[in-house]
């Protein structure tokens, strides 16, 4: 469970509210869950910067102008507020969230109507619309257990539309008291041993690249290094004061490290040791390196322990597929089917391991709260079908890690191979231009501060505030959205308060701040772009680019891969091109590799086909009586579809949507969310 530092403490005031909206959603939910599974044991992972920020919540000491926007009268709202909150206020799930409440997916069609312009959708966005989404914009981020069992959350949802003022401070009030309960619920269940509550360096850095950010260039020689970044004090003192800081929140100390992003290195863990705890965990792609082979479920299923120079540590390496299955394709399948996948993978898994006469170790470990806003009811039905069979099946047990650990005999590693959970490298991190720029930056204010400790010239009161700032620069989040892996329609905020997180420790330490600190880090994105035919085509369907003339006047539809806030989704479609004649609708798939043993669903206008790609061929498993479809797959995926079977006569588009499944599990679709509004317009339409 990790967010991080939205806070910019010179000014006192939160960036982003994404720490309030997951602690509303996610947070309590998914403990709580745990009550009706007791024989269900878990391990959950807090990142201290998050508590911090829940806390100033519950407290009433956060100062957060999106929850400020969201109580403000409607009638009050100047036009620059009114816009913040068309912005703002539709950023969840289109589906799973804003859909969910009617009149809120009202709300989103009247924004899109206005294509996303605040200036034009104000005539329709009047003040009684403007509170619905005000409150809508929050109650759908509330999370399952009160939305089931609390009597004020379940009338206020009742009501549906045309909120009132008293119904705006209302949600207002139960935001604190959901908030409230986050914290207590994990100190109760560490109580009753149902849990276990390990931790992540204070403000969540890449405690690696904190020791000496040249090791990226062990973990790939080929990545660009900026100067080098070495600090192994601040490493020490963001794990110290993190396990300070939970041993006062829970009254012990945690023994357990997820290091940020599973980010390890043989000099993290002798300091983590020295610091006090005795377990860590990370990715098997790490264990895999170390060992210098496949780590498959006999290696992977164990635990080991790492010990170095007097110093040692039990480990745990996670199972990337598993863990990545429930991170990004169970959201996908209903809760049944995914559960029972997810324990057959298990067993078949387990099975030779378990003939060996030990037990298997099976690690699980994924983002908290992520992956739920992707599943039906923010995952409940699947957790709870999960939990259900673990929780009878004989053979199996969910335990915490130090349970599991007790139970299992260690094997012994003399060293760890440097990377993270993400290709065990740091790439994510550092090697990109934007990334490297700030940590370029990073070093300047580290030394502009180190410089000024060393003078003496800067008082107590400002020293403690820059240095804390600096600890807040070093976390990981910066710089997961720099560079070309990620993105986010808060990028351009991430990369504000990062630079307003460095200029402060210069300002603090009297220090004039690089003019660069002026200028965003971030390069602009590209963004998905659909471009209209411009002409009749008629390709020959032979899966093959035959001419560079047969797709001239194609429409296209290029997907982003980049967005979205979770690492590991799997992108397979590059780009879509259509066309029609009178007769027929003409789709070109374009792949980013081969997909050979993948079978494509079509839905076009209403009409489905199952799709088996095979090398070099495409078998279209079922036709329909009122027409065929042509298909051909070699280089690309061509597709001819008479015209009669998915358009209208009183429309000019079809709506499209495409998936690619294998094993009965869904890889990738297109779009992501809705349709693809496909023209067909008539030539004489285009100008012809």
């Amino acid at each position: 469970m990790h967010q991080p530092f939205y806070k910019d403490l010179v000014t006192g005031q939160y960036h982003l509210p994404w720490t309030r909206m997951h602690a509303l959603k996610d947070y309590y939910g998914m403990v709580k869950v745990l009550d009706a599974f007791p024989r269900v044991h878990q391990t959950f992972n807090l990142v201290p910067s998050m508590m911090v920020q829940i806390a100033e919540y519950v407290e009433g000491k956060a100062d957060d102008p999106f929850l400020h926007l969201a109580l403000k009268p409607a009638e009050e709202l100047n036009e620059q507020e009114q816009a913040f909150i068309l912005r703002y206020f539709f950023q969840a799930h289109p589906g799973r969230l804003i859909r969910r409440y009617p009149r809120y997916g009202e709300l989103l069609d009247m924004w899109e109507a206005s294509g996303r312009e605040p200036r034009r959708a104000r005539a329709a966005f009047g003040a009684q619309a403007l509170r619905d989404l005000q409150v809508l914009s929050q109650v759908a981020w509330f999370d399952e257990e009160f939305l089931a069992k609390d009597a004020d959350v379940r009338d206020l949802v009742a009501k549906e539309r045309n909120y009132s003022l008293e119904d705006q401070s209302r949600m207002g009030k139960l935001q604190v008291r959901i908030m409230s309960e986050v914290l207590p619920v994990y100190r109760e269940f560490a109580r009753r041993g149902q849990i276990e509550v390990s931790t992540t360096p204070f403000y969540h850095p890449i405690l690696p690249l904190l020791c000496d950010s040249n090791i990226a260039g062990v973990a790939d020689p080929y990545v660009p290094l900026p100067t080098r970044f070495r600090y192994p004090g601040d490493a020490r003192h963001q794990l110290e004061r993190s396990r300070e800081y939970m041993t006062r929140e829970f009254g012990a100390a945690p023994v357990g490290l997820w290091p940020s992003e599973g980010s390890v290195s043989d000099e993290v863990f002798s300091v983590a040791s020295q610091t006090g705890f005795q377990w860590a965990a990370t990715d098997n792609g790490v264990l895999a390196r170390t060992l210098e082979r496949h780590a498959g479920p006999y290696e992977t299923y164990r635990p080991y322990e790492w010990s170095q120079g007097g110093e040692s540590m039990k480990l745990l390496f996670r199972d990337h597929e598993l863990s990545d299955l429930i991170g990004f394709v169970y959201s996908r399948m209903d809760a049944h089917s995914a559960a029972g996948h997810f324990l057959r993978r298990v067993r078949e898994h387990c099975g030779s391991i378990l003939a060996t006469g030990r037990d298997a170790l099976v690690p699980v470990i994924l983002d908290g709260e992520n992956a739920w806003e992707y599943y039906d009811l923010n995952g409940r039905p699947f957790l709870e079908t999960l939990y259900g069979c673990i929780a009878a099946d004989g053979q199996m047990e969910a335990l915490t890690v130090s349970e599991a650990m007790a139970r299992v005999p260690a094997d012994p590693l003399s060293r760890i191979f440097p990377g993270s959970w993400i290709n065990a490298n740091f790439d994510v991190w550092i090697g990109a231009e934007e990334d490297n720029r700030a940590w370029e930056l990073l070093l300047r204010a580290r030394q502009a501060y180190e410089a000024a400790v060393a003078a003496g010239t800067v008082g107590e009161a400002q020293r403690k505030l820059a240095w804390e700032e600096l600890l807040i620069a070093e976390g990981s989040d910066w710089c997961w959205w720099y560079g070309p892996e990620h993105s986010s329609d808060n990028r351009a905020e991430f990369d504000q308060l990062f630079r307003s997180h460095l200029t402060n420790v210069f300002r603090l330490v009297n220090a004039a701040a690089p003019e660069e600190l002026a200028r965003p880090i971030l390069k602009v994105p590209l963004s998905e772009q659909h471009h209209l035919p411009s002409a009749p085509i008629q390709p020959q369907i032979d899966g093959q680019v035959t001419s560079y003339f047969e797709w001239l006047g194609a429409g296209s539809y290029r997907v982003d891969n980049r967005s979205g806030a979770m690492h590991g989704k799997r992108f397979l479609v590059r780009e879509l091109l259509y066309g029609s004649n009178r007769t027929h609708l003409f789709l070109r798939v374009d792949f980013e590799q081969s997909v050979a043993g993948i079978r494509l669903h079509l839905n076009a206008g209403g009409a489905e086909w199952d799709i088996e790609l095979e090398s070099g061929a495409a078998r279209v498993k079922q036709q329909h009586e009122n027409g065929k479809l042509e298909a051909a797959y070699q280089r690309v995926l061509e597709l001819r579809i008479p015209l009669s079977m998915v358009s209208q006569s009183a429309t000019d588009f079809v709506p499209l949507q495409l998936s690619l499944w294998q094993d009965a599990l869904p890889l990738d679709a297109l779009p992501h969310e809705g349709w693809i509004r496909l023209s067909t317009a008539e030539p004489s339409e285009w100008g012809l």
